[in-house]
């Protein structure tokens, strides 16, 4: 039996088939073994699960013939908004996938690349809260029962001190949160629900050099981002609010998350 250190990489490698048969029982032993990523596995299989499900009509829809030529160097690079229902499904699918966006602009010839940062930071943070606000079971990682440790978790991994916003103010109350790809580095994902079960999620990145702001929606329906980069880092906070109600929860969340970084 083939002996050697196993990782979350190897996780997804035998999700999608990848992993050599010659290693599967000693693949299978390092799970029985390590609970905790045994665990993982469970939840990845149960996230992959519910994005083919929540995508199952929209992805086997062909390429529309606008973005072939881009593909194949036919036509001009140029990024379209608002995007179609089946570039979010897309994109949502590789974040899965390939562990964020990064793969998806470096395997399509540049398509996407000449759009601005702010941009990649909301299409990021809609394609994290269309697959993680519908969980129920497995939405966030860590609960807001366990919030010091949440706060303290993320901030690590980030590379930012993060003060999860209080949002009750607005009727809104944390759920918990995850850490996601973002591109080549880390992002934190706060999830946040009303007593109506809206969603609303906060995406926060170390990973910026821009100074902007604005709302995105990438879609005409669906979810819109409120989004600022400043300061080396980026926040969106994403959700299917009346876009005034959303800026005043991305308003507030702002405010309380520079206190945070500044304290």
């Amino acid at each position: 039996m083939i002996r050697r250190d196993f990782s979350e990489r190897d996780i997804h490698m035998a999700l999608d088939g990848e992993l050599p048969a010659d290693e599967r029982a000693a693949y299978d032993a390092w799970l029985d073994a390590n609970p905790e990523m045994r665990a993982r596995s469970v939840r990845f299989t149960a996230d992959r699960e519910a994005l083919r499900a929540a995508f199952a009509g929209v992805l086997d829809e062909p390429v529309p013939a606008r973005l072939r030529k881009v593909v194949l160097g036919e036509a001009p690079v140029k990024a379209a908004v608002p995007r179609s229902r089946w570039w979010l499904a897309a994109a949502a699918a590789v974040f899965l996938t390939t562990g964020g966006f990064g793969g998806y602009f470096a395997g399509i010839g540049g398509l996407g690349q000449e759009d601005p940062a702010e941009d990649r930071l909301a299409e990021q943070a809609i394609a994290a809260h269309v697959i993680y606000a519908a969980e129920k079971l497995h939405a966030v990682e860590v609960p807001a029962s366990d919030k010091d440790h949440l706060q303290t978790w993320l901030s690590n991994r980030v590379g930012l001190k993060l003060v999860a916003p209080d949002l009750s103010a607005n009727g809104f109350q944390l759920v918990g949160g995850r850490l996601l790809p973002a591109g080549e580095s880390k992002a934190a994902m706060l999830l946040y629900e009303d007593d109506k079960g809206e969603r609303i999620s906060l995406f926060v990145t170390a990973e910026s050099t821009e100074n902007a702001k604005g709302t995105y929606a990438s879609a005409q329906e669906g979810p819109q981002a409120v989004y600022w980069l400043d300061k080396g880092y980026g926040c969106a906070v994403v959700g299917s609010l009346p876009r005034e109600q959303l800026a005043a929860v991305a308003k507030s969340a702002y405010g309380q998350l520079l206190a945070g970084l500044a304290s």
